[in-house]
């Protein structure tokens, strides 16, 4: 009894820490600037006219849209590159297959600020800059975080299903598609979600590439509504929280299709 409850509390503990800043966020984007440096923790008159000047102040539903388009497609890209690369590692036997593995697992180990300039140049020699295609193309062909998901998911699976299609006359292409892909639909929410999350979150890419508004996503919001002198710190704060908003709807709607993937991958340290 007595573990259990130092078990609840250093959980209890674990999630105040993770939801403090948020919580403090939300109030602060409910004070005026006058309150900033009042220490109550609610604001005595709310000020929800925080959240409409922030649509005033930068075009901040076109830049959730950009964000979002982004996201779609590039978390399309992951679902499909990955799985088929996650297939073809798992169920094909070629030569090398395992040490090419490897070798793709390995990319994990290097930083990413290693590959930005590489990206750059690339995206500035295809004269992508400022584009969204300098936003979609460079996530769009899998990765190999999402390589490796999949084909641990793939290997759970029954040989039986493969051996039964390879009978019935089913090629590769048709095996994965249409028999081994739709089996795998708790990885895939994890992929996609993942990936969503972290395009959407994505803040140092969008800062290098875009300039203009038009193209520009919400994070970059963010830094529009940074002054050189001074912040609208209630303002930024209510900016944060229309973008965090999203982000928690849908995570509310697709938590046990995500926690399963989890626990049927073999991330979840079982």
């Amino acid at each position: 009894m007595k573990r259990a409850l130092l078990i609840y509390l250093a959980l209890i503990a674990v999630a105040w820490s993770a939801l403090a800043p948020i919580l403090w966020a939300l109030t602060t984007s409910l004070k005026s600037d006058g309150e900033l440096a009042d220490p109550a923790a609610l604001p005595a008159h709310p000020r929800w006219s925080n959240y409409t000047a922030v649509f005033d102040a930068i075009p901040l539903g076109r830049m959730l849209l950009n964000t979002t388009l982004y996201a779609a497609c590039v978390t399309a890209g992951q679902v499909f590159f990955c799985s088929l690369a996650g297939y073809a590692f798992a169920r094909l036997r070629f030569p090398g297959r395992d040490a090419v593995f490897l070798a793709y697992l390995g990319t994990l180990m290097v930083p990413l600020t290693v590959t930005v300039i590489p990206q750059f140049l690339l995206m500035r020699a295809f004269g992508w800059m400022d584009t969204p295609w300098a936003m979609i193309v460079p996530g769009l062909f899998g990765s190999a975080f999402g390589t490796y998901l999949m084909r641990q998911f793939f290997l759970t699976l029954p040989v039986e299903l493969e051996e039964a299609a390879t009978l019935d006359g089913c090629t590769p292409w048709q095996i994965y598609w249409r028999v081994l892909l739709p089996h795998a639909r708790p990885a895939v929410m994890v992929l996609a979600l993942l990936t969503w999350i972290t395009v959407w979150n994505d803040f140092l890419w969008p800062l290098i590439m875009i300039q203009r508004n038009a193209y520009a996503t919400a994070t970059l919001g963010l830094v529009r509504l940074q002054g050189q002198y001074s912040t609208d710190w209630p303002l930024l704060m209510a900016a944060a929280m229309v973008i965090l908003l999203p982000l928690l709807l849908l995570y509310a709607v697709t938590q046990r299709a995500f926690v399963r993937g989890i626990a049927m991958s073999g991330l979840g340290g079982r």
